[in-house]
């Protein structure tokens, strides 16, 4: 009893020290790229605060109403861009431990989708920031009140900027999610074509949701996240079973 128990014991063992080691390279790798950006955390904030500076007034600038402030929230956003740039890593070393467990059709599609994932990820926070930002930023100046000045904090400004960039990026996820219902054969392309008017209703109530509540960020997810609907049918149709005839 006691050397079959051992002999179940040394898989669970083996696993947990692979993922400890997948756990620690991951960190490692993050950190590297942390302390690399950490020099250039104000460079970053500038790049980033660009879009709001280009609408302010002339001589307008952001502001900082907690004394830490100034060093926080570049550090913050140094953070949030080491975990952009390691993200392959991160995700590589994640697929490096689940891969040995998966079919060969599994590793096939696995990849292609964790890739998708990823490059989809990045456009949507590359969209919000060349097109959306200028674009919300542009609306609220033209809005604001003669006698305001819109002076905004930095901590302020990154979490606002932040949200936006989670919101996009998880947005333009979508076809990617849509595809692995198809995979796991719980909608099939059919059913996805015949649902688009309720779709682009629940996208609008989303963008309602996760945007700031202007009509013009709004309509920059929404419309999007239409188009990436349309795709992810287009997907779908290729990886959907066919056992069902659903594959058209």
């Amino acid at each position: 009893m006691t050397d079959a128990a051992d002999d179940n014991e040394r898989p669970l063992i083996a696993h947990l020290l692979e993922l400890r080691s997948r756990l620690l390279r991951g960190i490692v790798g993050l950190l590297l790229v942390l302390a690399c950006l950490l020099p250039f955390a104000n460079t970053l904030y500038a790049a980033l605060a660009q879009p709001l500076l280009d609408k302010l007034p002339k001589g307008g600038q952001l502001i900082a109403t907690q004394v830490a402030s100034p060093f926080f929230a570049p550090m913050k956003l140094a953070f949030f861009a080491a975990l952009m740039v390691a993200m392959p890593w991160l995700l590589y070393q994640a697929w490096a431990f689940v891969a040995p467990g998966l079919y060969r059709r599994e590793k096939r599609l696995a990849l292609p989708l964790l890739s998708s994932a990823l490059l989809l990820f990045y456009a949507g926070c590359a969209f919000a920031y060349f097109l959306v930002l200028p674009m919300v930023f542009g609306f609220l100046a033209r809005v604001t009140p003669d006698g305001v000045a819109m002076m905004t904090d930095i901590s302020a400004y990154l979490d606002f900027v932040l949200v936006l960039f989670l919101a996009f990026g998880l947005s333009f996820e979508l076809p990617v999610a849509l595809v692995i219902l198809a995979l796991l054969g719980w909608v099939t392309p059919a059913q996805l074509r015949e649902g688009r008017g309720y779709a682009i209703v629940g996208i609008f109530v989303v963008a309602a949701v996760l945007t700031p509540p202007d009509v013009v960020s709004q309509l920059m997810l929404a419309i999007p996240m239409c188009l990436l609907y349309e795709a992810g049918i287009i997907a779908a149709k290729f990886v959907a079973p066919s056992a069902d005839g659903a594959r058209a």
